[in-house]
This record gives structure tokens, C-alpha cells and sequence, in this order.
């Protein structure tokens, strides 16, 4: 449980770092959603659900922008949510291996390491 903890902790605080990105980003995606809602004639509620699903780029299409610039701007948001969920994948990276440091026993790294070696060099 303390490993769990400790990421939890690691993953929070590199998190709070990095949320003046994360806000930035969350902002100019919800800006983009609303203009796109209101090409659309969609109301706000229904656009930041489309909004977050494109973000995150599952894309059901029960909703679906049907003008040009609408589209164009869809393909932006799409892009900036695969750099937001890229970010906080990369903080959770980072988090685990930081935390797997720090509870790992050196000799057992090392026996992996050297279990590694000979795999992907056998005799």
C-alpha cells in the first residue's frame, strides 16, 4: 500500500506542477467546443460532451459537425486532447518508475537486468 501511496503522491504533485498546461489546454479545448456549439446551433451541455469526447478522440457521432469550419476546428481539439492525455500519461509514467526506484530491491533490478542482457543476447 505504500507504493500505491507514494505514486499517488509523486503523480499529484507533478501534476500540480504541470496544471498551468493542463488548464491552458483544458480552456483553449472548451473555447473551441463552444464555438464549434454555437456553428452548430447545439446547446452547451451537448457541446462539451461532444467536446470531451472528441478530445479524447472516441468520437461516438451521435453528434457530429456538419460545416466546414466546424470540422477544421474539430481536428484542432482532437489534437490538443491527445496532447493533454499524452501529458498526464507521461506524468503517470514517470510517477511509476520514480516510485518503482524507490521500493525496487537493487539486487532484484539487477537480477532483471541481467535476466534481460542474456535475452535478448543468448549464447
Amino acid at each position: 500500500m505504500d507504493f500505491t501511496f507514494e505514486f499517488v503522491r509523486i503523480f499529484a504533485y507533478t501534476a500540480y506542477l504541470i496544471s498551468p498546461i493542463l488548464a491552458s489546454l483544458s480552456v483553449i479545448i472548451i473555447t473551441l467546443g463552444m464555438i464549434v456549439a454555437r456553428i452548430e446551433h447545439w446547446n452547451r451541455s451537448d457541446a462539451l460532451y461532444w467536446t470531451f469526447i472528441t478530445a479524447t478522440t472516441v468520437g461516438y457521432g451521435d453528434f457530429r459537425p456538419t460545416h466546414h469550419t466546424s470540422r477544421t476546428i474539430s481536428v484542432f481539439i482532437a489534437i490538443l486532447g491527445v496532447i493533454f492525455t499524452g501529458i498526464l500519461v507521461s506524468i503517470a509514467l514517470e510517477a511509476t518508475s520514480h516510485t518503482v526506484r524507490l521500493f525496487a530491491d537493487p539486487l532484484a533490478v539487477e537480477a532483471i537486468k541481467q535476466h534481460l542482457v542474456e535475452q535478448a543476447h543468448p549464447h
